[in-house]
């Protein structure tokens, strides 16, 4: 029940702070939406740090990860409203920032989890 509370807590800021970053970066006027990538980004690089602090030193416990990755980036990273929003850029037609977006948020995503992963290891 302990786990489960704080994966609740966790998830519990991360999507308070995803809807705070959605609504400052979000553009409505080009549709592009720019606060579900900064969080999408963000997510995967804290999730980096996180495990690679984890792996590296072994001083977090399974709490400790259950409350920061799997609640706070699971909170905070926004899948599901990423394959929302590439639903509404091929509905209206618009396969450049569809593929834009997409390709972008793959690669610089899988490219912040590596940089927090050696930002670990600097430290």
């Amino acid at each position: 029940m302990k786990q489960l509370l704080l994966v609740f807590i966790g998830g519990g800021f991360g999507s308070v702070l995803r809807y705070a970053i959605g609504k400052w970066l979000n553009n409505t006027e080009n549709g592009i939406p720019f606060g579900t990538f900064a969080a999408n980004i963000l997510g995967s690089l804290f999730i980096g740090v996180i495990l690679g602090y984890a792996a590296k030193n072994e001083t977090l416990s399974q709490n400790h990860t259950l409350l920061l990755a799997t609640g706070f980036c699971g909170g905070f990273t926004t899948f599901s409203t990423f394959a929302y929003e590439n639903h509404v850029f091929l509905k209206s037609g618009d396969f450049t920032s569809f593929a834009f977006y997409t390709i972008a948020s793959f690669v610089v995503g899988f490219l912040a989890v590596f940089a927090g992963m050696y930002l670990v290891k600097l430290i």
